[in-house]
């Protein structure tokens, strides 16, 4: 099983950007689908951004446009790159890992609401704080 580390978090202040990484234990090849989620005290955790088995990406409504999520082909680590950051963007960023079919669509079919339980791997999170 594939382990997960997230990195690159910290304090920005409104309007600014953040690159965050997410370095998988071994190379995951093209049969896993990999996704970032957030969680906000009090709030469920949430979908932000995933990528399918066949390289397509999905992006939640709040961050389309400002957002973008990337993958290594050949360290299969995982990016997000987050401008014109918000307040309502501060969580907790998790990234997340699941087995889907090599070269087809999986993950990106199904609605931002249902990423979370798609996914069985998880990172420990890295902290994203803007301020206002």
């Amino acid at each position: 099983q594939v382990q997960l580390a997230e990195s690159g978090g910290g304090s920005v202040e409104s309007g600014g950007s953040l690159t965050l990484s997410c370095a998988v234990s071994r190379s995951a090849g093209s049969g896993v689908c990999m996704g970032w989620l957030r969680q906000s005290p009090g709030k469920e955790r949430e979908g932000v951004a995933v990528i399918d088995g066949d390289g397509s990406t999905s992006y939640a409504d709040s961050v389309k446009g400002r957002f973008t999520i990337s993958q290594d082909t050949v360290t299969s680590t995982l990016y997000l790159q987050m401008n014109s950051l918000k307040a309502e963007d501060t969580a907790m960023y998790y990234c997340a890992a699941d087995f889907c079919v090599p070269h087809k669509a999986t993950v990106t079919r199904l609605a931002p609401r249902a990423w979370s339980a798609f996914f069985g791997t998880w990172g420990q999170g890295t902290q994203v704080t803007v301020s206002s």
